[in-house]
This record gives C-alpha cells, sequence and structure tokens, in this order.
C-alpha cells in the first residue's frame, strides 16, 4: 500500500485534537460540579481514556473493524491483523488505530459527567473500561465496520448516534440506577438547584472542545486529497454555524423564559449544535446546518428541564440532553436536511422522499436500545457487586478526600491542618514569629481591665453586613469619624426577602445567597452612635439589600502583643 503524506498527517492531526477533548470534557464537567469533587472528576476523566486505549487495542478495534459480520467484527487481540479492506486511501494502519481509539475515549467519557458527584472511583474504573472493551465496538462496527446498519445506507458522518447517543444513553441509564445526589429533590420531588463551582471552568471547556470539534468533525474527511479538499472546508463550515446558531438560540430562549440569559444552558447550546450538526456535517448546507442548531437550541432546554423537573435524573452537567438527545436528533434530522453530496441519499427536503429518515430512525432506535440493555446490565452487576454509588458519608464529605485523599484540588486557596503544626514547640519557632526575649520591650499591664473610657462609654462590636460595592464609601465614612480599624470578610446571605429569585438551568433558586461584605468594628473612644450613624449614612440607597447593622456589647478585649486588656487594648498604633 502506498502511503499519502497529507492523509496521515489529517488523521493524525484528528487524533491529536480529538484527544485533547478529554481536557474539554473535564474542564465541563469540573465546572459544572461542585468544589470537593474537582479532583475526582479529573481523575475520572484522566483514566478512562488510560484505561480505555489499551483495551480498545486489544480487542475493541478488532470487533469494531475486523470483519465484514452484520453484527460482530473479529476478535483480533493486539491489532495485529491488516485491516487493508477498511483503512482510509493512503493512511497507515497505526494511523487510524489512534484516530478510532480517541473517538472510542470520547463516548466513554461521555457518561462520568452525569454520573458525577456520587459514583465510586473503582466502579467508574470498571464501567469505563467495558464500554472501551466492547459496547461501543460492538455498535461502532454496524455503524462504521462494515455492519447491518453500514450495508443499509445509515449515515452518521462523525459520530452523532455512534459516539455521543451511545454515551448519552449509557449515561441516563447509569445516572437513572444511580440515584440523584443527596438533596436534589425536597420530599414533594421538586428539584433543587445544585450550581456548579465555577463556570469559568466550565466556559473554557466548551471553548476548548468547540476548538477541538473541527478535528473532531473535519478530520472525519480522513483525507485531504481531491474531493476531500473542499469538503473539509465545508465540514468546518457546517460546524461552526450549527454551534454559533444553536448557542444564539439559547440565550434568546432561556433570556424569554427564565427572564435573564442562562450561562450555564447557554454554554450546553454550544455543545448541543455541536453534537447535532456531527452525524450530517458532510451532506447538508450552510443553511441546513443553521437550521439544526436552532432546532438543537430548543431541544437542549426542553431536554434538560424534562430529564431534570419530570423524569428526575440528576445529571450535573447535561451530558444525557447534550449528547444522548441532540446526537439522537443531528442523526435524524439527515432525513430531513441531507442534500445529496456525495454518497449519501438526499432527505425528505431536498426530494429524497421518507427512505433516507426511516433509516437514520432504524440506526438511532437500535443503538439506543443496545446502549439501554447493555447499560442496564453493566450497572446493575457492578451496584449488587461492588456498588456503584459512594455512601451518604463520602458523598457529603466529597469524593476528593474520600475517594482520593485529597484536602482540596484547591490547596492554594485553603489553609491545611498540616499548616498549622508544621514545626514542634519544642525545639523550632514559626517563621517570622519572635521569640518573647527578642520582642520590642514593652511595659506590661498588670492592672485590672478598664472596660470604659473616661465618659464611661462601654466597648461595642458594630457589625455591618452589606453590599460589597459600598465598602469603599464605607471604609472612608469609618475613617473619617476616626475608627482605624477593622476586619472584613466575604460572605453569602440573605435577609427576610430570601435574596432575589435566579434561575439555574431552568430550576428556581429557592434561597438565593447574594454576595456580601460583613464588617466587623470593636470601638470604645469612637462613640458607638456615630459609627451606626456614619455608616446609615454611607450605605443608604432605599432599595431592598442595603444591609443591617448590629451591635453588641464586648466583655473584654485583650492586645496579645502587650497583654494591655480593655479600653487601653484599642488605643495606639498597632500592626497586624
Amino acid at each position: 500500500m502506498e502511503y499519502s503524506a497529507v492523509n496521515t498527517i489529517w488523521v493524525l492531526l484528528g487524533a491529536a485534537l480529538v484527544f485533547f477533548m478529554q481536557a474539554g470534557f473535564a474542564m465541563v464537567e469540573t465546572g459544572f460540579t461542585r468544589a470537593k469533587n474537582a479532583g475526582n472528576i479529573i481523575m475520572k476523566n484522566l483514566m478512562d481514556f488510560c484505561i480505555g486505549s489499551p483495551l480498545y487495542w486489544l480487542v475493541g478495534f478488532g470487533i469494531m473493524f475486523g470483519g465484514s459480520g452484520a453484527l460482530f467484527g473479529a476478535i483480533d487481540m493486539f491489532s495485529t491483523g491488516t485491516y487493508a479492506e477498511i483503512l482510509p486511501a493512503g493512511v497507515p494502519k497505526y494511523a487510524y488505530l489512534i484516530f478510532q481509539t480517541v473517538f472510542c475515549a470520547t463516548s466513554a467519557t461521555i457518561v462520568s459527567g452525569a454520573m458525577a458527584e456520587r459514583t465510586k472511583f473503582s466502579a467508574y474504573c470498571i464501567y469505563s473500561g467495558v464500554i472501551s472493551l466492547l459496547i461501543y465496538p460492538i455498535s461502532g462496527h454496524w455503524i462504521w465496520g462494515g455492519g447491518w446498519l453500514a450495508q443499509l445506507g445509515f449515515h452518521d458522518f462523525a459520530g452523532s448516534t455512534a459516539v455521543h447517543m451511545l454515551g448519552g444513553v449509557l449515561s441516563v441509564v447509569g445516572a437513572s440506577i444511580l440515584g440523584p445526589r443527596l438533596g436534589k429533590y425536597d420530599k414533594n420531588g421538586k428539584p433543587r438547584a445544585i450550581p456548579g463551582h465555577s463556570l469559568t471552568l466550565g466556559a473554557l471547556g466548551c471553548f476548548i472542545l468547540w476548538f477541538c470539534w473541527f478535528g473532531f468533525n473535519g478530520c472525519s474527511t480522513v483525507s485531504m486529497e481531491g474531493d476531500a479538499i473542499a469538503l473539509a472546508g465545508k465540514v468546518f463550515v457546517t460546524t461552526n454555524l450549527a454551534a454559533a446558531v444553536a448557542t444564539i438560540t439559547v440565550m434568546i430562549f432561556t433570556w424569554i423564559r427564565y427572564k435573564k440569559p442562562d450561562v450555564s444552558m447557554t454554554l450546553n447550546g454550544s455543545l448541543a449544535g455541536l453534537v447535532a450538526i456531527t452525524a450530517g456535517c458532510d451532506t447538508v448546507s450552510p443553511a441546513g446546518a443553521a437550521v439544526i442548531g436552532i432546532i438543537a437550541g430548543f431541544v437542549i432546554v426542553f431536554a434538560v428541564e424534562f430529564f431534570e423537573k419530570v423524569a428526575k435524573v440528576d445529571d450535573p452537567v447535561g451530558a444525557i440532553s447534550v449528547h444522548g438527545c441532540c446526537g439522537a436528533l443531528g442523526t435524524l434530522l439527515i432525513g430531513l436536511f441531507s442534500d445529496g453530496s456525495g454518497t449519501v441519499a438526499p432527505g425528505l427536503f431536498y426530494g429524497g422522499g421518507l427512505k433516507m429518515l426511516g433509516i437514520e430512525a432504524l440506526g438511532v432506535v437500535s443503538t439506543a436500545a443496545w446502549g439501554a440493555v447493555t447499560g442496564i446490565i453493566l450497572f446493575q452487576i457492578i451496584k449488587h457487586t461492588i456498588g456503584l454509588r459512594a455512601s451518604k458519608e463520602e458523598e457529603i464529605v466529597g469524593l476528593d478526600v474520600t475517594e482520593h485523599n485529597l484536602a482540596s484540588a484547591y490547596a492554594d486557596f485553603n489553609f491545611s491542618a498540616d499548616d498549622l503544626t508544621m514545626y514542634s514547640s519544642a525545639d523550632k519557632r514559626e517563621v517570622g514569629v519572635i521569640a518573647p526575649a527578642e520582642a520590642v520591650p514593652v511595659r506590661t499591664v498588670v492592672s485590672k481591665a478598664k472596660t470604659t473610657d473616661e465618659n464611661g462609654r462601654p466597648i461595642s462590636k458594630v457589625v455591618i453586613v452589606t453590599k460589597q460595592s459600598k465598602f469603599e464609601d464605607l471604609k472612608a465614612a469609618m475613617e473619617e469619624i476616626g475608627v482605624t480599624g477593622m476586619t472584613v470578610t466575604q460572605v453569602l446571605g440573605c435577609g427576610v426577602q430570601a435574596g432575589k429569585t435566579t434561575y439555574y438551568r431552568g430550576v428556581a433558586r429557592e434561597m438565593n445567597l447574594l454576595p456580601k461584605i460583613k464588617v466587623e468594628i470593636v470601638v470604645s473612644a469612637v462613640p458607638v452612635d456615630a459609627v451606626v450613624d456614619a455608616a446609615k449614612k454611607s450605605l443608604y440607597t432605599g432599595n431592598i439589600g442595603d444591609g443591617k447593622i448590629f451591635v453588641y456589647d464586648v466583655e473584654n478585649v485583650i492586645k496579645v502583643r502587650t497583654g494591655e486588656e480593655g479600653y487601653d487594648a484599642l488605643q495606639g498604633e498597632d500592626q497586624w
């Protein structure tokens, strides 16, 4: 066989881009879930690829491409066959093997998002391996390996059904058997919003996936010679258009439906458009791709709401709706929007009748049934052997610490217990701490603490909770009346109004905690009434949410450095 350098480079480029989708999925899933499970999410996205790669090489590739049987390829241990019949023109076997391996890993990693935050890590490793070993290769053979669907003329250019819908079906089965996260539904079955901890990470993941999708779809031409040159350009255009239009559609639709454009749902809209166009990106026109994007934009919103509110299936990242529903949708729409280019039959809207639509529907239904049946068997076996779900205690604490002994995936932003006990007081001093004998000489006060000033005013603590945006005004007002010390904390909270009602992925957040600041001031020489009056003047706008002021009596104050107590401890300059 004579190899083509340009075709081989194109396929390897596609393999590299599709591999990098693992990073995109990892960021999306991490951002859309809670911080206490971030390390677990990263670990799962790493391991599904690392487990799936050798298993797919071991037997999966052979099952998928090793023969021309209607239902099953061949058992070819370690992929030693030549595979000359299925290799793209000019592409060597190993280049095609790695290209197909990364597609397999994509299907397996979809499931982790829908089952996030409550799945045992050992169970995840097992079911991810089985997906790559058997489930994906068998249905993949039907579609891409010369099996019965391929023989009927079923078309799925880059995997809306073969990769995405299969992953989505396995996701809904797994999430249903697993059950919802603790606290997701109240006693009446009403869903509660559990926002992810970082939309920034989620958005980064979506941009990575969008970028890599050009390799997922574009490089599926597996050639850059002859007609494939023009086809690759068309695929890039249709892929981008569907994603962009779906994103706009979701933004506008959620803006109308929820009164504000929903960021999380709009990010899902981008992925929905990408998944929906994947099957027919080679055989629909740019106009057809835009319409597919519009349809996908509506479907993703209704699908997320259906699974969360009606079906009661807890999917933290929307994987079922994005990959399952929109994967099936995009495949079916080939039967309507295929323009008959290449070897694909035209769809209904291009004079092709219902035949193509029927074939696509058959492929969707059969692949979904395969995923559902194998998924039920797989997840039930795991559930009744090693266990599928983490314990209640593990879920509450978080899978980072219970599954991986990881205190936090964001250690730089937290104090560790080790930080407080790093040195033994018997023989070491903490860095930067001055021994008492070496400290600046001070007069030790041994007299009884004086808890009032010369005018008899007691020591008072004023706690102010208000908007973050008003802090500078408050600080200036305090400096003007002589307050020289305060403690400021960023907090979350709400008053009697229970915050402002908002929506997260279509679900109302019943208790919306708003970002606030808490300012604590202890005074004696400065009259507490002056502090309260100055705070009220600087914070007042007349709107709900201006804040509250709390005043407490303070029993005593002790300055650590000098030993001074009471009123005296509050006087003079002191460096923290």
